[in-house]
This record gives C-alpha cells, sequence and structure tokens, in this order.
C-alpha cells in the first residue's frame, strides 16, 4: 500500500482546483471508488469538478441522484452525447491546476512501460512511437490538444490515470502516483532538510530505492539525527529527490543517498540534484566529489556530468567499506 501524504500534498493544493473527466463506461465500473476519493477531496477543502457523459435515459436517474447526494461539493458536469468528450471537457476547463482523465489505462511507451512523467514536447516527440500502444483511440487524438492547453498555461497539470479503487488519491497523495502526468513548469529547488514533514518524504523515497537493492537501509532515527547533512529537491513544494553528504576529509565530501521518485527519474531531477549539490558544498570548499553506487541509472548520471570510475589510494578505507560497489570521482578546481 503506497504511503499517504494527505497533509502535505493538500498544503500545495490549497485554494486550487481538481477536476476529473470519466467516460460513462469507466465510471459505472468504479463508480464507488470515484466517489470515495472525491469525498477525500472535499473534506480536504480542494475545489472539484466531475466531468461524465452517463446517457440521460430513465434507467440511468439513479446515478444522478447518486452523484448529487453524495458529492454536494463537487460540481458535476454531464457532457452532451452529440458532441466529443475530451473536446467538450477542454473547451469548457479554464485555469485548471490539475486536470484528470480516468482512462482504462495509463499512457506506455514503446516497450508497454507506463510513462509516470512527461513534458508536453516529449509527448510530441514520442507520440509517433507509443502512440499505437495507447487503449483509447479518441485519447491519442486529443494529446496535442492537451499540450497545447498546457503550452499556453491554462492548464498546469494533466494526468491520465488508470481508473481504479484509491486511484485519484494515490495519484495526487503519494510520492509515486499510479498514472500519467503531463506538465511542463517541473521547476526545482535545493534546499538543506529542515521539517520534519521533508524527513518523511526522505524516508519515503529512500524506501523505495532500498525496495530496489541499490541502496543501503537508512532507519527513521538516522534520518532524524543525521538531518542536518540531508538536502532536498522540491516540485511544487514536495520533496522529489535526495541526498546526503558524508564527509570524507577536508577536501572531499561523499554524495549518498541520493535518491530521485521514479516519478521524476525522467525529467532531469537527477542532474538537477547533483549539480546543486556540488554547488553548495563547493561555498564551504570541498573541491573533491565521491560516490559509490551500482545502480545503472546512477552510473550513467555521474558519467553524463563528467564524473570518473576510480580505485585512489586515498579513498581505500571508504572503498573496502562497500566491496564490489563501482567509486565515481570528480574534482572541481
Amino acid at each position: 500500500m503506497p504511503r499517504l501524504y494527505i497533509e502535505e500534498y493538500t498544503r500545495a493544493l490549497e485554494g486550487k482546483t481538481v477536476c476529473i473527466a470519466c467516460r460513462e463506461g469507466i465510471l459505472r465500473d468504479n463508480l464507488n471508488a470515484v466517489v470515495a476519493d472525491l469525498k477525500l477531496l472535499n473534506r480536504q477543502h480542494i475545489g472539484t469538478a466531475l466531468y461524465h457523459n452517463i446517457a440521460n435515459r430513465f434507467a440511468n436517474q439513479k446515478y444522478f441522484r447518486l452523484l448529487e447526494d453524495r458529492l454536494p461539493e463537487t460540481r458535476i458536469v454531464r457532457v452532451p452525447p452529440e458532441v466529443d468528450f475530451y473536446t467538450y471537457v477542454l473547451d469548457n476547463e479554464e485555469n485548471v491546476n490539475k486536470l484528470i482523465f480516468l482512462e482504462r489505462k495509463p499512457l506506455v511507451d514503446h516497450t508497454g512501460k507506463k510513462i509516470s512523467a512527461v513534458t508536453t514536447q516529449g509527448v510530441r516527440r514520442s507520440i509517433t512511437t507509443w502512440g499505437d500502444l495507447i487503449a483509447n483511440t479518441n485519447l491519442k487524438g486529443v494529446l496535442e490538444r492537451i499540450c497545447t492547453r498546457i503550452d499556453s498555461g491554462r492548464y498546469e497539470r494533466v494526468f491520465i490515470l488508470p481508473a481504479g479503487k484509491n486511484a485519484i488519491r494515490h495519484e495526487l497523495f503519494t510520492i509515486e502516483g499510479v498514472g500519467t502526468l503531463i506538465a511542463n513548469n517541473f521547476g526545482e529547488r535545493f534546499q538543506p532538510v529542515v521539517t520534519e514533514d521533508e524527513v518523511r518524504f526522505i524516508d519515503g523515497i529512500l524506501k523505495l530505492y532500498k525496495s530496489e537493492g541499490y541502496l543501503k537501509p537508512r532507519t527513521k532515527a538516522y534520518l532524524v539525527e543525521q538531518r542536518d547533512n540531508f538536502y532536498v529537491t522540491t516540485i511544487d513544494d514536495i520533496v522529489v529527490g535526495c541526498a546526503e553528504k558524508k564527509r570524507i576529509d577536508e577536501r572531499t565530501v561523499e554524495i549518498a543517498a541520493l535518491a530521485i521518485s521514479t516519478r521524476f527519474r525522467n525529467q532531469k531531477v537527477g542532474v538537477f540534484t547533483v549539480q546543486a549539490f556540488l554547488e553548495e558544498l563547493q561555498k564551504s570548499g570541498v573541491t573533491r566529489f565521491i560516490s559509490l553506487s551500482n545502480n545503472p541509472n546512477l552510473k550513467k548520471l555521474y558519467e553524463t556530468l563528467g564524473f570518473k570510475r576510480c580505485h585512489l589510494p586515498e579513498y581505500r578505507e571508504r572503498q573496502a567499506a562497500s566491496p564490489g560497489v563501482a567509486m565515481y570521482f570528480m574534482e572541481i578546481a
């Protein structure tokens, strides 16, 4: 079960609106789950809207009454049957912070792997490659219009989620999410850890890395004790990455516990985090940096940034503490 950070993410959504768009068949199959998630958002005083296209027939009146009774704080909009569902939603929603399309499946790449986060440029560049793998052909045709509206500033975030139990809450209140996020304003900030909230996010991200087998475990007690040695990268004031400073000698620091939320691994957040770490530590006179990892993603990242794999004698003791783990080195004049 993913860890929910309701208080932290709610602060980021304060005064903003979440709009859900769900076609008839999907809403019928997941009605209770959608209602439960919308009620959660309403309890957090987050503005909500729900678009659907359930046909206005006598047999469907029970659905209309249920939505009205259970979601009194949600603006419910029925899309007329004679118009395209997606076009209607896009033409009638302006200046939305988060627009969520509930579908059968998330977007996937040409290998069938879920796309967690992508920019509008990335969508346009890749649609010809993975477009045929989009289950809903109508959605495939509307992606360009979604990108245009994001580019124009009408939407900040557009999500494509596989509908299901807890789908919306897991997308909005967990580190990793469950679907595909399309956005451009991934504005990162790098800063020392200050709050207990940030420690909790670091704990969550590191546990995900631990499960992949590339990172030694850090207990919550360790994170609290070593908080002054940790830095975080945030997007929308939410922690999406971290790094730990370990002093080796007067001029050398080890970049330890480097971890990026899997949602943002392909958005250059890792590059930003390491570069910001280097710049921050240089201010205190550090000129040498090392890091030990067998994570293929981090190895590629370090090589991209100019680190060299090394076996320097002055770091023999540190290398011996992690036998069989590659060490990367950079010296800055």
